[in-house]
């Protein structure tokens, strides 16, 4: 186990270090000029000079690749062309809006779906059962948008309950207001990604129900549901755990559309916001930062799998 972790972790940072390359190199290829975020309507040519020194435009490429390795090497992210401020700290004020809001919303989608993909597969020729996958199938079908637009109609709207958008500008020094703010785009964003886990939950479980070893457990005197839980379901979670690790990057990834909705100021705006002004550094910074935390939750989902299956750590004579 400990050498899967070193060989992984060398996979890590190689995967980090290539995404990064790639990223520098197609920014560098997108039509126009960064510097042009620095300049206003009839810049000159002495004004256009002047914000391509200040940018680094002006150089080569190899030399601006270089710039850019060695920042990243010490962990600097650059300085916004459009506010002239670090990057990363702005990430990381933005980090406090987005991760807060995956997580949760991943583990109530996990609350959600584990349970009632489990009542689906066992329950599956019963009216309950297929009624369970048939509003999975339907949430899959429904875009993460419409949901959050119409919790806002019914819940903010409508009734009053919480609030239609924004956040604090304190953030979560004014902890109730944060949590009021976020309890909509987590339950949108839930609810998506239940719908599609309860599938994978459901197909996983249908999957052992007949396994050997369930009835070999029930044949020494376990009861059905003590052989599902203690045999069944561990080897039905080793898949699962796989596409949860999908499930969490691609809702880290997507949280730019419920911040949209929401009007969060969350890594999603940010992204958009520097596309926008073609803002280099941040949009850099941004899909960096997202390509490393998708890094480590599948580093994460890989050793997880690897606790829970002693197949796993068994393979290659790992022990």
């Amino acid at each position: 186990m400990g050498r899967y972790l070193l060989r992984r972790t060398f996979v890590l940072a190689l995967s980090l270090v290539a995404a990064g390359l790639v990223l520098f190199v197609l920014l560098r290829l997108l039509p126009g000029d960064p510097a042009a975020a620095l300049l206003s309507v009839g810049a000159d040519d002495a004004q256009i000079a002047a914000a391509r020194a200040e940018v680094g435009s002006d150089q080569p490429l190899l030399i601006q690749l270089g710039i850019f390795l060695s920042d990243l090497a010490r962990f600097n992210l650059g300085t916004s062309f459009v506010s002239n401020a670090p990057v990363l700290p702005e990430i990381g004020a933005r980090l406090t809006v987005t991760l807060p809001l995956t997580f949760a919303a991943f583990l109530l989608a996990i609350l959600i779906a584990v349970p009632l993909g489990i009542i689906a597969a066992v329950k599956s020729h019963r009216w309950y059962g297929a009624l369970i996958s048939a509003v999975s199938q339907f949430g899959i079908a429904v875009p993460v948008f419409w949901i959050g637009i119409m919790l806002v109609w019914i819940v903010a709207v409508k009734w009053r309950l919480l609030p239609a958008s924004g956040f604090p500008i304190k953030g979560w020094a004014t902890f109730g207001e944060a949590f009021r703010a976020l309890i909509l785009p987590v339950v949108t964003v839930a609810l998506v990604m239940s719908a599609s886990l309860l599938r994978y939950v459901r197909a996983a479980v249908l999957d052992v129900l007949g396994a050997d070893y369930l009835r070999n457990a029930r044949a020494l005197g376990a009861s059905y549901p003590q052989a599902l839980i203690r045999h069944g379901i561990r080897n039905a979670s080793v898949p699962v755990i796989s596409i949860l690790g999908i499930e969490l990057a691609s809702t880290l990834l997507g949280a730019v559309v419920v911040e949209r909705v929401f009007a969060l100021p969350g890594l999603g705006s940010m992204l958009l916001l520097g596309i926008q002004q073609r803002d280099y550094p941040s949009v850099q910074g941004v899909l960096l930062i997202s390509t490393l935390l998708v890094l480590l939750i599948g580093f994460a989902a890989d050793v997880v799998q690897r606790l829970i299956d002693p197949r796993l750590r068994d393979k290659g004579g790992e022990a």
